[in-house]
């Protein structure tokens, strides 16, 4: 499916690594000019020559930290100075450290809002104006299965990314009129370098070995396995197309079926 994304300008948050880096790729494969925007100067840089390579697309490249307004403020001029404009926003973070209650302290909750839900809304006024001029916008918001279904061991990413959902879903109806739409995905356990900590934290707690722990969480999932990054990556990808254009205020689980409740 050709999903009429070239000439459209997308900014992905978090872009150089993981669900990201995988949502970027496949908008650069689709025709997109993308803008990716990560603190580490190597992943950067990696990524850039990953997408170059497989889709012989050159991107733009940011060094910057999402949770910091200003740095936001900035990569948003270099997109405007580069492309002109902004038709899509991939809003994107990485997760806070797991824990549960008893292991955080609460000024760590303020740390993961700052990351999470305040790096979204920050991001969203920033490229508004932009989709609006335009008459033409698509925002998607990654957070996690967690917001329905909270994780024992995730207790700052279960309210943090509580908070995106809301946001996300306020906004849809204001924005809806100026051909813009906003929705949240929900991606389960997908094999991102996060999602390997994750299962070497928890080997290294019970004292067993890496298939062992991610054995645990597959049992928990219908499909019977731990999702690819591409699959998430096509699902944004296709909510930034015009075949998705009466999709909005939407929640969309990638899960594998692992959340319980309808």
């Amino acid at each position: 499916m050709d999903l009429k994304l070239k000439g459209k300008v997308a900014f992905v948050m978090a872009g150089s690594k993981g669900l990201g880096k995988g949502v970027a790729m496949k908008l650069a494969e689709e025709g997109a000019q993308v803008a990716i925007i990560s603190r580490n100067k190597e992943n950067l840089k990696k990524a850039e020559q990953d997408i170059k390579s497989k889709t012989g697309r050159e991107i733009l490249v940011i060094q910057g930290d999402v949770t910091v307004k200003s740095d936001l403020e900035g990569a948003v001029k270099k997109i405007i100075e580069s492309f002109g404009t902004i038709h899509i926003l991939f809003a994107n973070a990485g997760g806070p450290p797991a824990g549960n209650f008893f292991e955080v302290r609460p000024e760590q909750f303020e740390d993961a809002v700052k990351l999470n839900l305040m790096s979204t809304i920050n991001a969203v006024y920033l490229v508004t104006p932009y989709m609006i001029k335009n008459k033409w916008g698509r925002i998607i918001a990654s957070t996690s299965v967690s917001v329905k279904q909270p994780l024992d061991n995730l207790i700052l990413s279960n309210v943090s990314r509580a908070g995106v959902v809301t946001f996300i879903k306020s906004i849809s109806s204001v924005l809806a009129p100026y051909n813009i739409t906003a929705n949240t995905v929900l991606p389960g356990y997908t094999m991102t370098e996060r999602v390997k900590s994750l299962i070497e934290r928890a080997a290294a707690k019970k004292g067993t070995t890496f298939q062992e722990a991610a054995e645990d969480i597959i049992k928990n999932i219908p499909a019977g396995r731990i999702g690819l990054v591409e699959e998430f990556a096509s699902v944004v990808a296709f909510l930034t197309s015009e075949e998705a254009s009466y999709i909005t205020g939407a929640s969309i689980p990638i899960d594998g079926g692992f959340i319980k409740c309808i």
